[in-house]
C-alpha cells in the first residue's frame, strides 16, 4: 500500500471543505446585501374626516328604521323622538307616504329628499286596497360563504352577498366617509344600508375588531363635539359677520348663504323673528336653539326708506324656469356667486336640463339650497335640443358631459351600424351612465 495516499486523501478533504466555507461566506454576503436592497413596507389606512358629512341614501321602510339610523338620514335626536313617538300615534306603522309625510318633525325640503326612497303606498288609500298584497320590503337572507374581510370587497362582492346595486354602491360611499376602512363590526353596524337582521347574519363572518379602537372613538367622538355649538349669549342677528355665523355652528356654505338671504332677500336686515325662521338654512331644531338669545333691534325707517325699498320686487320662483334662471336670480335665492356661476356653466354644457335633479349634478354647489330651488321652481325643456346617436353632432356628442366619453366609440360604431339600437348594444355602458345619455336622444324607446 502506498503510504502517500491517506495524505493525499486528507489534503483533497481539506481542500474540498475551504471551497465550501468561502461558498458559504460569498452566500452570507450576497444575501445581506440582497436584503439591505429590500425596503418592506407595512400597509397603512389614513383615517380621514370629511369636511362635509353625506347622507347616503337608498330605499328604506320607515317602519323597519331604529333610533341610530333616522340619525343616519340626517335627523336630530329630538327629531327622532318625535318621529318614533308619531309612529306609535299613527298605530305603530306609517301606512303610506302621505301618513308619513305629516310628521311634524318632516319638513317639506326634507320629505322631497327622502320620498322616492320610501318603500310605502303613496296614499292611506292604496294601503287598504293593497294591503294583502303589498309587500314594502322583503327580508332575503345572505349569501354567506365563510368569513371575509368587508374592506376588500368590491361593489360586485357586494350585490353577490345579497344587496342591491345602490345598496351595494352606497355601502362603498359610507367606508369612503369613515376614510377607507369600515374600523370595526361598531362602526360597521352605523352603516344604514344595513338594517338589524343582515347585521346579524354578516356579524360571526366578519373579519374586523368587534369595539373601534379607543384613539378612533375619540377622534369620532370629537368631531360630534365640534357640531354641537352652544348659544351662552345674546346676539343681533343683523350684526353678525361670516365668522360669527359659522361660530354659532353652521358651515361656511350656510353661513355665506344666510348673509346672502339677509342681504339680498331681506335688503340687509332680519325684521322680525319670524325672518329668522323662514331663513332655510336654519334648521327649526337650531331656531328654538337660538331663539332665546336672538336681540334684534330694528329701527323704524322713514316712510320714503319704506317706498323705495318697495319698489325693488322680489322674484317669485315658483314661476321661474330653471333652463332660464339667471345669474342674479340664483343669487337672490341664496346661492353664492361660485355657485351660481357654476351651475349655468353645467346647464350651458348640457344644452339645458331635462330634468330638476341634473341641477343637483353641478360640482360642489350648496346641495339643500339646490333641493330647496328645484322644489319651488318649474322646468320647461321643450327647447333643449336632442338627436339620435346615428345623427348626433360630432362636436356635440365630444363636448357634452354625458357623451365625451363614449364620444369616440358612438362614432365608429354608426359608421357600420346607423341604428341606435345596435349602437347603444356595443356601447355596452353601465345603466346609470345609459340612463343620463337617453335624455338627450329623440325617438328612443
Amino acid at each position: 500500500m502506498n503510504p502517500k495516499l491517506p495524505f493525499q486523501i486528507r489534503k483533497r478533504q481539506i481542500l474540498s471543505l475551504g471551497i465550501f466555507g468561502i461558498l458559504i461566506i460569498f452566500s452570507q454576503i450576497a444575501f445581506s446585501i440582497y436584503k439591505k436592497n429590500q425596503h418592506y413596507e407595512k400597509p397603512q389606512i389614513t383615517f380621514i374626516a370629511p369636511k362635509v358629512e353625506e347622507i347616503i341614501l337608498t330605499e328604506f321602510n320607515p317602519n323597519d328604521l331604529d333610533e341610530s339610523q333616522w340619525k343616519n338620514l340626517g335627523f336630530s335626536e329630538k327629531q327622532v323622538k318625535t318621529i318614533l313617538k308619531y309612529k306609535e300615534v299613527v298605530g305603530g306603522n306609517f301606512k303610506s307616504k302621505e301618513q308619513f309625510k305629516k310628521c311634524y318633525a318632516l319638513t317639506p325640503e326634507k320629505y322631497e329628499q327622502l320620498k322616492n326612497y320610501i318603500l310605502l303606498p303613496e296614499n292611506n288609500s292604496d294601503f287598504k286596497n293593497n294591503q294583502n298584497n303589498y309587500k314594502p320590503y322583503e327580508k332575503k337572507r345572505l349569501n354567506l360563504k365563510g368569513k371575509f374581510n368587508p374592506d376588500l370587497y368590491s361593489q360586485k362582492d357586494w350585490e353577490n352577498l345579497g344587496f342591491s346595486e345602490k345598496q351595494s354602491a352606497a355601502i362603498l360611499k359610507y367606508k369612503n366617509y369613515l376614510g377607507g376602512s369600515f374600523i370595526s363590526k361598531e362602526k360597521l353596524r352605523e352603516c344604514f344600508m344595513i338594517n338589524d337582521e343582515q347585521f346579524s347574519q354578516m356579524s360571526p363572518y366578519l373579519i374586523l375588531p368587534n369595539k373601534t379602537p379607543e384613539n378612533l372613538t375619540q377622534k369620532f367622538e370629537k368631531k360630534k363635539e365640534k357640531e354641537v355649538v352652544k348659544i351662552r349669549q345674546y346676539f343681533d342677528p343683523n350684526d353678525l359677520n361670516q365668522e360669527q355665523w359659522q361660530a354659532l355652528g353652521f358651515s361656511e356654505k350656510q353661513a355665506i348663504s344666510i348673509l346672502k338671504y339677509r342681504d339680498k332677500i331681506l335688503k340687509g336686515s332680519f325684521k322680525s323673528l319670524e325672518d329668522i325662521q323662514k331663513c332655510f338654512m336654519i334648521s327649526p331644531e337650531k331656531y328654538e336653539e337660538m331663539k332665546p338669545w336672538i336681540r334684534l333691534s330694528i329701527v323704524d325707517k322713514p316712510k320714503q326708506t319704506e317706498e323705495k325699498t318697495v319698489v325693488a320686487e322680489k322674484t317669485d320662483f315658483s314661476k321661474i324656469n330653471l333652463n332660464q334662471i339667471t345669474f342674479k336670480q340664483l343669487q337672490e335665492f341664496g346661492f353664492t356667486e361660485k355657485d351660481s356661476a357654476g351651475i349655468l356653466a353645467f346647464r350651458k354644457k348640457l344644452g339645458g336640463f331635462i330634468n330638476k335633479q341634473q341641477l343637483l349634478e353641478t360640482y360642489e354647489i350648496d346641495r339643500a339650497l339646490g333641493e330647496k330651488l328645484i322644489y319651488v321652481a318649474k322646468l320647461d325643456n321643450s327647447e333643449v335640443p336632442k338627436y339620435s346617436l346615428a345623427n348626433a353632432p360630432e362636436d356635440w356628442l365630444k363636448k357634452h358631459p354625458y357623451f365625451r366619453y363614449s364620444a369616440d366609440r358612438i362614432i365608429f360604431y354608426r359608421i357600420s351600424y346607423p341604428d341606435d339600437k345596435k349602437i347603444w348594444k356595443y356601447l355596452k355602458l353601465k345603466p346609470e351612465y345609459e340612463e343620463k345619455m337617453r335624455l338627450y336622444i329623440i325617438n328612443d324607446k
